[in-house]
């Protein structure tokens, strides 16, 4: 009895003691082992569509290529071309115009929005957010046939000018060269504003109704409350919806050649449908790929700057 108590009582040795800690690091090392495991499908899943893609997009770059015949290394041909040639400035040049419509609007309509909504409670207020969110989830090649049906001579933009006697304004406007690109600009308009307002509701419920009272006993009225407090609460919101609609001014490619083809000539010409003809109409893979890779520099470099900003304290 004496013995087994004093074994009981006795503290472990060394080597056991190292024993249990190996143990224990092993049993560790398996737990991390095992996460890894879990997230391996996602990885090999992004690696594979995303990272490889782009890295073999900067490959292809560099070479002059039919899709069909042997690739000529050309260097950095291709990139030179792409900023001495006008067409495709130009069209870098729509897709920067485009940003303005895509995001800029949008993020201002939604905001404004939100300002209404969050101040007035009333009845149908769900049935409000769903109807002004349901352009996001229409496909955005019916939205383009939609409004390039809208947008017709007998459309029901023109319909209604000439309903309030504005019928000398009519015009074809998507084959007009001057307003055909601010016309697919709206388009883009209406698509994105019920996303950032969706993004800016949400953000508005984390606010503390507490600073609302606060402002309200200090005689700020409807401007000063949404400055002072709805619109710092929506900073991280705002930086997303930036984020969001700006890349997809910049990628834009189903819209417009849902809506226009690029036209009328090139002006509505965007990068995504410029590589798109290039690579698959005209056999100019390579140069397709180099205005694929200075799309990608440029978007990253706009996202990096809405983060930075994003994250100054002002």
């Amino acid at each position: 009895m004496s013995a087994l108590t004093r074994q009981a009582g006795e503290t472990p040795t060394p080597a056991v003691g190292r024993a249990q800690r190996r143990a224990g690091d092993s049993r560790g090392g398996l737990g991390r082992f095992k996460g890894y495991l879990w997230v391996l499908p996602a990885l090999a899943f992004y690696l594979a569509f995303a990272v490889l893609p782009a890295f073999h997009t900067a490959y292809l770059s560099l070479f002059d290529w039919d899709g069909v015949t042997l690739a000529t290394f050309v260097g950095l041909e291709n990139y030179s071309e792409v900023f001495a040639n006008s067409r495709y400035r130009n069209a870098v040049g729509h897709a920067l115009l485009l940003i303005a419509f895509f995001s800029w609007l949008p993020i201002l309509i939604g905001l404004l929005m939100v300002g209404l909504l969050s101040r007035h409670r009333r009845r149908g207020m769900t049935v409000y957010r769903v109807l002004f969110f349901l352009p996001q989830i229409v496909p955005l090649v019916a939205v383009g046939i939609t409004w390039r049906w809208m947008y017709g001579d007998d459309g029901v933009v023109n319909q209604a000018l000439r309903a309030v006697g504005l019928g000398g304004v009519t015009r074809a406007w998507l084959g007009d060269f001057d307003l055909a690109l601010p016309a697919v600009g709206l388009v883009g308009t209406w698509a994105m504003s019920g996303l950032c307002m969706m993004l800016f509701l949400s953000g508005v419920q984390k606010v503390d109704t507490s600073l609302y009272e606060a402002v309200r006993l200090d005689g700020a009225g409807a401007v000063r409350e949404f400055v002072t407090v709805t619109l710092p609460a929506l900073r991280g919101e705002i930086a997303v919806a930036m984020t969001v609609t700006t890349v997809a001014a910049l990628a834009s490619f189903d819209i417009v050649y849902v809506t226009t083809g690029g036209g009328p000539g090139t002006q509505t010409t965007v990068p995504g449908l410029l590589v798109y003809r290039l690579a698959f109409s005209e056999g100019k893979v390579g140069l397709a790929s180099a205005i694929a890779v200075v799309l990608s520099c440029l978007i990253l470099v706009i996202v990096f700057m809405i983060n930075r900003l994003s994250r100054t304290e002002p």
